[in-house]
Parts: C-alpha cells; sequence; structure tokens
C-alpha cells in the first residue's frame, strides 16, 4: 500500500472514529436495584486498560443555583496516583480549608459575582478580607476572574469542587 493509499485510509477512519464521538453514548445498562453500576463500568474500563491494580473516577451532572450547568469525568489509575508527589496537592487543599473561602466558593456559584456582591454578606470579614481569601482561592486554582471583577469556579474545577464536600463528609 502506497502512502497516499495509508493516508486516505487512516483519514476513513478517523472520520468514523469522530462521527462516533458524536453521537451521544448510550445510558448505561444496568438493574433498576444495581446501586454500583457506575463502579460495575469503571471496573470494566479498568479490565480492558489492564490497570490491575485498580482506579479512581470522579463524574458529575450539575446545575448550581445561578443555572450553569457542567458535565464533567475525570480518571486516574491507581499506579498514577500513588507515584504523584500529594504535596503538589497542599496548597490546593489549604485554599479550601477556611470557612469564609467555602461560602465564598457557594455563593460564587449562586450567582454572586463581583466582590463588590461578596463584600455585602455578613460574617465574611471586611473587604481587604475577602480579598484576600480571593486571591487564595485564584492563586489554588478555584477561582478566576473573568471582565469587569467577576469571578468564577473554572469549569474544569465544579465537579472536583463539590466531590471533595462530598468526600468530606455530611
Amino acid at each position: 500500500m502506497d502512502l497516499e493509499q495509508r493516508v486516505s485510509e487512516l483519514e476513513r477512519r478517523l472520520a468514523v472514529l469522530e462521527r462516533a464521538a458524536e453521537r451521544p453514548a448510550p445510558p448505561p445498562e444496568r438493574e433498576p436495584d444495581d446501586a454500583l453500576w457506575a463502579l460495575r463500568g469503571l471496573k470494566d474500563q479498568l479490565a480492558e486498560l489492564g490497570a490491575d491494580n485498580g482506579g479512581v473516577l470522579f463524574t458529575g451532572a450539575v446545575r448550581t443555583p445561578a443555572g450553569q450547568r457542567y458535565e464533567w469525568q475525570y480518571g486516574l489509575v491507581t499506579d498514577t496516583v500513588l507515584e504523584r508527589d500529594w504535596a503538589d496537592a497542599a496548597e490546593s487543599f489549604a485554599a479550601l480549608g477556611q470557612p469564609v473561602r467555602l461560602r465564598l466558593l457557594r455563593e460564587i456559584l449562586g450567582g454572586r459575582c463581583t466582590a463588590a456582591e461578596l463584600t455585602e454578606l455578613d460574617g465574611t470579614g471586611t473587604t481587604g478580607q475577602i480579598y484576600h481569601h480571593l486571591r487564595q482561592l485564584t492563586a489554588a486554582g478555584w477561582l478566576h476572574t473573568t471582565a469587569r471583577g467577576r469571578y468564577e469556579v473554572p469549569t474544569e474545577r465544579v465537579v472536583p469542587l463539590l466531590v471533595m464536600l462530598t468526600a468530606a463528609g455530611p
């Protein structure tokens, strides 16, 4: 097979894959009482990858009180998670380790997006303290600023934030 034929065949195969990716995924097949349907799907995927030590997956399809919709998932095999330098996560966890910062994140997800709106909240401190918290959250990647001094939780951090809050307990 010459180079032109090989390229043509690759283009054809790529087009088939792109069309398949555009179709919505079928809903997972599961029994009505199967509480572990997502886990079973993950285990099947890990088996296909040959990930003998398993893996983790977090995912979500949420709508915030402000009406924004987010669908997101992320997964890693266990070996990758265990081999990473966990100290790299300290800043991200530290930024969430303060009640006022968690409240600011909740308020921003709820639609209060400017520093002026956030300073009007009772119990969040002075304007200077609020800006300090916003800088900490921004430095750790939990917030970013948009036009005209508005803050938002980046799309790729909404579901992880909700997962971390869920994992933290009641």
